[in-house]
């Protein structure tokens, strides 16, 4: 979050990066990885004077959001990047990390896929947007990101690289021209603190069970980071666990309009907790999911829609988690905070007050029982 007061230095460490995906080469130029304000040996962590004991971390504010595109009636909000998610930016803005699934493919060129039934398409300005917002990462590991084909994928990432450079905390992750690129995480530090997050996609194309994995990205060819195998998902956060002091991973997946977690779902979460992740959340339902603890995890199946093109029930997810003391301990989740709200005609989130935010809290008890998660 660019707007954190004294202390609070919410940025990415490009060597560190590097280390959680076992590469051994600089990022390449197309590749939004945040700047460092801090110097680290690759592969070491920071640590405290000798003769001064370690101050235990202040807890930090992560905030999850679900959905965003640019269709309909939001397609003229990018004329003015700088206010497209204005409405609905304070609740992502106020904490220290905002992370957001953007679901469509950015650039121009190429050509809408043959046979798709909802093809998605913005022009660069939709990053410019998100920054503006204060979303800090944007995943694009998901089933709209290649809309427009792998042709229109350079495109992407020279939108991505050239928002990066205007503003150096947004990190686009999930997306890349190989698999190490498309699973690299984002890496940042708060205050102290060493926050990786983690993007993936188990969620199908159109959905049509056939087109599973077509725009996986694989060592020779570009595309997004797909775990329909999810091994190198599973390495990815155990890899991120050893280096990082809280694990976040977004993942699409799910069923679309289904309510409550299918039995996949169920299984990921529990074997990426199992590797090391402190917080899994999702989209792809486009419907609010149960969110709980899960073990020594928080999970949040479902996320719903943010910004977008049809009205529905939506918030933001803001997890307050205290770091460890160690590396070699979990993080823990001490407070989870919902920022109520629904899409209206215009596509964007407004806060739910009175009734309609008690009904929203009664709706998220019932969603935890069906999710088998804890309080």
């Amino acid at each position: 979050m660019r707007r954190a007061g004294p202390g609070l230095l919410p940025t990415a460490t490009a060597l560190l990066a590097l280390v959680l995906t076992g590469c051994t080469s600089a990022a390449g130029p197309d590749v939004p990885v945040r700047p460092s304000r801090t110097t680290r040996t690759p592969g070491t962590a920071p640590t405290a004077t000798p003769s001064t004991p370690a101050a235990r971390p202040r807890p930090v504010r992560i905030a999850v959001a679900g959905d965003v595109h640019f269709e309909g009636v939001l397609a003229d909000r990018l004329r003015d990047p700088a206010t497209a998610l204005a409405p609905a930016s304070r609740a992502l803005a106020a904490a220290d990390l905002a992370i957001v699934n953007l679901e469509t493919s950015v650039g121009t060129g190429g050509s809408p896929e043959p046979g798709k039934r909802f093809v998605f398409s913005a022009g660069p300005a939709a990053f410019t947007a998100l920054a503006a917002a204060g979303v800090d990462v944007a995943t694009m590991a998901n089933n709209h990101a290649l809309d427009h084909g792998r042709s229109r994928l350079p495109s992407t990432l020279r939108a991505a690289r050239s928002a990066r450079e205007a503003d150096p905390s947004l990190a686009v992750i999930g997306i890349g021209r190989d698999a190490a690129e498309a699973f690299r995480p984002a890496v940042s530090t708060i205050g102290g603190t060493v926050v990786a997050t983690v993007a993936a996609s188990v969620a199908d194309e159109d959905p049509t069970a056939d087109r599973t994995g077509q725009w996986a990205a694989t060592g020779e060819r570009p595309g997004t980071a797909d775990a329909m195998d999810p091994g190198r998902l599973i390495a990815t956060v155990r890899r991120a666990g050893r280096e990082a002091d809280v694990v976040v991973v977004y993942v699409h997946w799910g069923v679309q309009g289904e309510r409550c977690p299918s039995p996949d779902q169920r299984s990921l979460a529990s074997r990426l907790v199992g590797a090391g992740a402190d917080v899994v959340v999702g989209t792809h339902a486009h419907r609010l999911q149960g969110d709980g603890r899960l073990g020594p995890a928080y999970v949040a199946y479902g996320l719903g829609n943010f910004a977008w093109y049809s009205p529905g029930t939506t918030g933001v997810l803001t997890l307050t988690v205290r770091p460890p003391r160690q590396r070699s301990g979990r993080a823990h989740v001490v407070r989870s905070e919902w920022w109520k709200a629904r899409i209206g005609v215009d596509g964007l989130p407004s806060r739910l007050t009175g009734p309609a935010a008690a009904s929203f809290a009664a709706d998220r008890e019932s969603l935890r029982a069906c999710s088998g998660l804890d309080r």
